[in-house]
């Protein structure tokens, strides 16, 4: 699905009816990544319980784009146009990369969840647990374990759901998620 709403704004992003001058200006860059394609991409994500092989893909995803609106860069010792490199971009954009937003989000949906109550129907199927026999092999990962994972990260064990009672230190979490490093 994300390559399909990317290559929908491809045309856009390579148009040569866009001055140069525009072009060059960084501003529009990262205008088009915010407000084009990533709400596109992240619609719901806040219900996703990634991979880390998924996450690894969002990234890539994420660098293709941004290589993409930005285009080639000229080097300056041999003059020879070359990709940009991740940390050029990350330098270049100073955005969060992909991830860190999904993990904030969910972070932020999963205290609303918390507060909800145990009779809401989202509350059931998020942290709910099935009837019946499980298939054979590894489980699959759950969304209320990526939410256990994403705190233990940043330091924060124990209930979530308690923890999530209090809005204040709830929100500086998210914030937390947000602006931690990952790998």
């Amino acid at each position: 699905m994300t390559k399909l709403n990317y290559y929908s704004v491809q045309n856009l992003l390579s148009s040569r009816l866009l001055s140069k001058n525009l072009k060059i200006n960084i501003y529009i860059y990262i205008y088009i990544y915010k407000t084009i394609i990533l709400p596109v991409v992240l619609y719901g994500c806040e219900t996703w319980s990634l991979t880390l092989r998924e996450e690894r893909m969002l990234r890539v995803f994420e660098n293709r784009v941004l290589r993409r609106v930005r285009g080639p860069k000229r080097d300056e010792v041999t003059w020879e146009w070359r990709k940009l490199h991740n940390e050029e971009l990350r330098d270049l954009y100073s955005l969060p990369n992909i991830v860190r937003v999904v993990k904030s989000r969910r972070i932020r949906w999963a205290g609303h969840v918390a507060c909800m109550g145990e009779g809401r129907g989202v509350h059931r199927v998020l942290v709910g647990k099935p009837e019946g026999n499980r298939p054979l092999g590894r489980p699959k990962r759950r969304w209320e374990d990526n939410i256990k994972m994403d705190l233990r990260k940043v330091g924060k064990g124990g209930d979530w759901k308690e923890l999530a009672q209090d809005r204040g230190r709830w929100r500086a979490l998210v914030n937390t998620v947000m602006n931690f490093r990952i790998p």
